[in-house]
């Protein structure tokens, strides 16, 4: 079967350096092996996320941290940011949860603001909230920094943070923002495959979830850090995808961070340069555009550009050997996302631009 390369907004492409670092023979994972594996990870993964607490390892997509921060953190009532399918979605999981929940809910392409969370946290109904950082079904990056510092303001109300499309390629200082979760998936800008996730909790988040005795066990913020304490995991890790984040993480420190993240920028900005020259425009407000993939519209907004089939040019892109996304949830048809998260350069970028003016030329 012939390879069709992924520039969908995630899972993304994994090169073969780390298809043949997880080929590695399987070792105990109570064993000393494991344990120096972690322990030798968790420093450059402290210095990944900006932070001196433990980060932690969990064998599972993001939504079971997402889903675990929810059990282990909100007692009264969570407050769901909502500017997108997946952080709408987080509203739903949080009801199937049993939790008491609240919509703060924008209009799609718009960002989260502080002010809006702001009047909500004042009436004192909320000890959690959750937020999408990087919203990928609509190119949509909420004002991380700005959000956060309300933090000080209310410091019993638990902040979540999904960075599951932005962590690896901006830089995330959990220390400083202050906030009590910070997650991510490895599928995205970690350029490795589906299956783990990465994450930190604050102090104030291990003590709340202390205090809970329905948290479950999985996902029990708790367990994790016992575990890591001792360079290990709760449950039976993935080694192989730990063997590929060892892996990973070298090449990021090989990079240079700040390298990585001002590839990301550069990459992004030769894919939005493409789409003014072909007279498209971006889906989410202007100043609140991701960084790790474009929305491009197709007729979702009213003056929104050139109207392009975009089932039709991801069609003739897949001719060509290449995967974009056709939009996704009700702005699906209506949009095409194209990624430039993880591993991509300025060199595959290019390549990718022109298999897509010669597509264009077919429309």
């Amino acid at each position: 079967m012939a390879h069709v390369k992924l520039h969908i907004p995630g899972p993304v492409e994994v090169s073969p350096k780390i298809y043949e670092a997880m080929s590695r023979p399987m070792i105990g994972h109570r064993g000393q092996g494991f344990k120096d594996l972690y322990a030798g990870l968790q420093p450059r993964l402290q210095t990944l996320l900006g932070t001196r607490q433990l980060v932690y390892l969990s064998t599972s997509s993001a939504w079971g941290v997402m889903e675990g921060a929810l059990r282990n953190l909100t007692t009264k009532k969570v407050l769901n940011c909502m500017c997108g399918a997946f952080s709408d979605k987080w509203f739903d999981v949080a009801k199937r949860c049993g939790k008491q929940a609240e919509a703060l809910q924008v209009p799609w392409g718009s960002p989260i603001r502080a002010e809006a969370i702001e009047a909500r946290l004042a009436t004192g109904q909320f000890d959690s909230l959750t937020l999408i950082h990087n919203e990928t079904s609509t190119g949509t990056m909420s004002p991380l920094d700005e959000i956060a510092a309300l933090k000080r303001r209310y410091p019993d109300v638990m902040f979540i943070v999904d960075a599951v499309s932005s962590m690896t390629a901006i830089p995330h200082r959990f220390d400083d923002l202050g906030v009590d979760v910070l997650l991510a998936g490895t599928q995205k800008a970690f350029a490795l495959p589906p299956g783990l996730t990465v994450f930190t909790a604050s102090p104030a988040a291990l003590a709340k979830a202390a205090t809970v005795s329905d948290r479950g066990y999985y996902f029990d913020f708790v367990e994790f850090e016992k575990n890591a304490r001792e360079h290990m995991t709760p449950s039976t890790p993935a080694i192989s995808l730990v063997y590929g984040l060892a892996a990973k993480v070298e090449e990021f420190f090989s990079e240079g961070l700040e390298a990585r993240y001002a590839r990301h920028r550069h990459t992004n900005q030769m894919l939005r340069d493409w789409g003014t020259r072909h007279g498209l425009t971006l889906f989410p407000d202007a100043g609140f555009e991701s960084v790790t993939l474009c929305c491009f519209n197709n007729g979702a907004k009213p003056g929104a550009g050139r109207t392009v089939d975009a089932a039709k040019l991801q069609k003739l892109m897949k001719d060509r050997g290449i995967l974009i996304d056709g939009g996704y949830g009700k702005i699906k048809g209506t949009t095409f996302r194209i990624s430039n998260m993880g591993d991509e350069t300025p060199e595959t970028i290019q390549s990718l631009i022109g298999a897509l003016d010669e597509s264009m030329k077919s429309l």
